[in-house]
């Protein structure tokens, strides 16, 4: 048999993919660039598809556990248990790709490369696609992002389970109608501080596999060819040795609409001179002009395929299959009992309780004899979802949640209340035309569960099939429709009512925060969400969720959507009281915090250990997140302060423990306006706790962090 060593087991990966490379022709190569890259039959090369999506699960390609929607999952401020999710998505992806080799099956959404997180900042709560991502603030999305990675891609020592793909790199979110020509101008200090470090830390610490490039242009660059980013910053600057794709069909974008190109020959040679290996899309058959009229070298084009064929050689595509280990994994492990209870627990360490008054929640079955549920979100399987979804085996709206807990000793009476956004639900009725049976379920309910909010028809991405607002971001923060009309009269029916909030970002409910009892924040729960939701309404589980995005009071009081300063955004730099802060969530128990760090004077070399002692003074068992900020007090447009510290901890009724979070001196350094990275000599100020040390997280919670004043003793640049 004659020695091929791009087959040689015994070599690295990276010198097997060059050497199969090596023996393609210009034109097989340039056809590997494609997402949809062609069988090479007489090198052993199958047709592959790179194009997957698993950002809660197995995307697009049939039956798969259907997690609750990225922000959701950010809501559990648990980074042990993303790594837990991200783990059993792998492995429901290898069961279903491993299945679907065996019968020949390599179309789109079949393959190991799966275009998820998507770590960017969710900056502007009107932005449609926030929802798939982990929130607002870029130290929790990095945590998160890490670990969601590093459970997509395993730890064998040689092979990666599946291959994770960071995206939309970078300074990317929204307006989504203008994506495809819009110009992000941003500084380098809110580069620096707030657009980039989840993407550093995804490429730094968890080694992810691919980066996707965003549709929109960063200072005046195509992010999908920009120099800046894609050559200077994430290959030189940070080590990258991955591949990169574009967004879907972002480079034709170049010449169409960014117009910082002519020609579609002009736009494929920026773009693959720059260290875009893989085009999701068909632009890149351009290449083959591009070599010709001497744009690109075919060097180029050998080292991006030379760096595809090694994350599909890193995937065991090219091994004898007795010798990867997730080859083992059958199409039994799609969709098992095991997965569904990960996805139950999920559901319910996302929910967020925002409001509590005089404990209404839990609520006690036995005192129960009629539960209303009403509004638009009760019977909604879209409201369970988000986007970028698995078809699940099994759908548990909130109202089929609430009777299944129930059972049969409980009236449950149910109306849709109102349109999700409409003004009437039958196309010939007049306006408000569920209000009468709203008011008759609410005159014979002892409670009502109201379960308003958005669904992934309202938000989401531009082009998605029947999204309202045609590009897919909100106008307002409001909600929709007649919902805050049917809670007036849900509450002056004068019974308890209890609003159940699911949507993938915050809403403006001024309203219900002043005249609703208790108010739950559920997200897209996920497919068994119902169920999730019940066990929390009635006490099985005590809410653990906190917000990683901040829920703001009005619409008007936000910067323009198009202006991607941080001046005014999100926690670290808004000026007014937030509604629910970020961080903030309740609890059916209580907890004591008390603190105490290691050192108060640190040099550059040092760290500080946050030793934080935490109790659960309740009467049941529950889940706190400690939270450490850190507040620079001596250095001009610094933030007011920055979550640099998380660790979740379950204690049950009476149990203490102590926990304990580093604070590197790199946790008190700030990026200055040339967006270096200074540790500044001077004051600060370190907070812990179970929340934000802001004014209206200490009114809502009762508590407040405490804090220890530290002085770092000189200035040194850090990178």
């Amino acid at each position: 048999m004659e020695y091929k060593k791009y087959l040689d087991e015994s070599l690295s990966f990276e010198d097997r993919a060059a050497a199969l490379v090596s023996e393609m022709t210009l034109e097989e190569k340039v056809y590997q660039t494609l997402h949809g890259s062609a069988e090479i039959k007489r090198l052993g090369v199958k047709a592959y598809n790179y194009w997957n999506e698993a950002l809660h699960g197995v995307a697009r390609a049939g039956v798969a556990t259907v997690f609750p929607q990225a922000i959701g999952l950010a809501a559990t401020f648990d980074e042990d248990f993303l790594e837990k999710v991200a783990d059993c998505i792998s492995t429901e992806g290898r069961a279903k790709f491993n299945m679907q080799q065996k019968f020949g099956d390599t179309d789109i959404y079949k393959g190991l490369t799966f275009w998820s997180p998507n770590v960017n900042i969710f900056r502007d709560p009107r932005w449609g696609r926030g929802h798939e991502t982990y929130g607002e603030d870029p130290y929790l999305t990095s945590r998160l992002g890490v670990r969601f990675i590093e459970g997509l891609q395993g730890h064998d020592k040689k092979y990666m389970k599946a291959a994770a793909c960071a995206k939309h790199f970078a300074v990317h979110s929204g307006p989504e109608d203008l994506r495809h020509s819009f110009d992000a101008q941003v500084s380098e200090k809110d580069l620096n501080e707030t657009y980039l470090p989840a993407f550093k830390a995804c490429v730094q610490e968890g080694q992810v596999e691919a980066v996707m490039g965003a549709y929109n242009r960063t200072n005046g660059e195509p992010c999908c060819g920009s120099k800046t980013l894609l050559k200077d910053t994430l290959r030189d600057k940070w080590g990258f040795k991955g591949h990169v794709t574009s967004d879907c069909w972002a480079i034709k974008d170049f010449h169409e609409f960014h117009m910082v190109t002519s020609t579609p020959v002009e736009s494929v040679a920026l773009a693959m001179n720059n260290g875009c290996d893989l085009n999701c899309g068909n632009m890149f058959v351009h290449l083959l002009q591009a070599v010709r009229d001497g744009l690109v070298k075919e060097e180029t084009i050998s080292q991006a395929v030379t760096r595809l064929f090694t994350t599909r050689m890193k995937l065991g595509l090219f091994d004898a299959p007795e010798k990867v280990p997730y080859n083992t994994i059958s199409y039994d492990m799609v969709d098992t009992r095991e997965h569904k209870a990960l996805n139950i627990e999920a559901a319910k360490k996302s929910i967020v309780l925002l409001k509590n008054e005089k404990g209404l929640l839990p609520l006690d079955k036995s005192k129960l004899k009629t539960v209303g549920v009403i509004g638009p979100n009760a019977d909604n399987r879209k409201a369970l979802i988000g986007n970028y979804e698995g078809t699940a085996s099994e759908y548990v709206t909130v109202l089929e949640g609430i009777r299944e807990y129930l059972g049969e000793e409980v009236t449950i009476r149910y109306s849709e209340g109102c349109h999700l956004f409409k003004e009437k639900v039958s196309g010939l009725s007049r306006a408000n035309d569920r209000l009468a049976e709203v008011k008759a379920i609410a005159e014979s309910s002892d409670v009502i569960i109201a379960c308003m909010g958005l669904d992934g028809g309202l938000e989401g991405e531009e082009g998605d099939e029947g999204n309202e607002f045609a590009s897919g971001d909100k106008p307002n923060l409001k909600l929709p429709g007649l919902q805050e009309e049917i809670l007036k009269v849900l509450t002056e029916s004068g019974k308890p009512v209890v609003l159940v909030l699911l949507s993938g970002s915050a809403l403006a409910v001024t309203w219900a925060d002043e005249h609703i009892p208790a108010v739950l924040q559920a997200w897209y729960p996920g497919a068994q969400g119902g169920r999730g939701v019940a066990q929390i309404l009635f006490g099985d589980f005590s809410p653990e969720g906190k917000l990683p995005v901040t829920f703001y009071r009005t619409t008007e009081e936000l910067p323009a959507f198009t202006d991607y300063n941080m001046a005014g955004r999100t926690y670290r730099y808004m000026n007014q009281e937030a509604l629910y802060p970020f961080g903030f969530g309740l609890s059916y128990t209580d907890f004591t915090a008390k603190a105490a760090i290691s050192k108060t004077v640190i040099s550059p070399e040092e760290s500080i250990e946050c030793q934080v002692t935490i109790k659960n003074t309740g009467k049941k068992d529950g889940a706190e997140t400690v939270q450490i900020y850190v507040k620079a007090l001596d250095v001009e447009e610094a933030p007011k302060h920055q979550l640099k510290g998380i660790k979740k901890v379950f204690l049950k009724a009476g149990e203490e423990t102590k926990v304990s979070i580093t604070l590197p001196a790199k946790a008190f350094a700030l990026y200055d306006e040339e967006g270096k990275l200074v540790l500044n000599a001077g004051n600060y100020e370190v907070f812990a706790g179970t929340s934000q040390p802001d004014q209206r997280s200490i009114l809502l919670t009762g508590k407040t962090p405490e804090s220890f004043k530290v002085t770092v003793s000189e200035t040194v640049v850090l990178d």
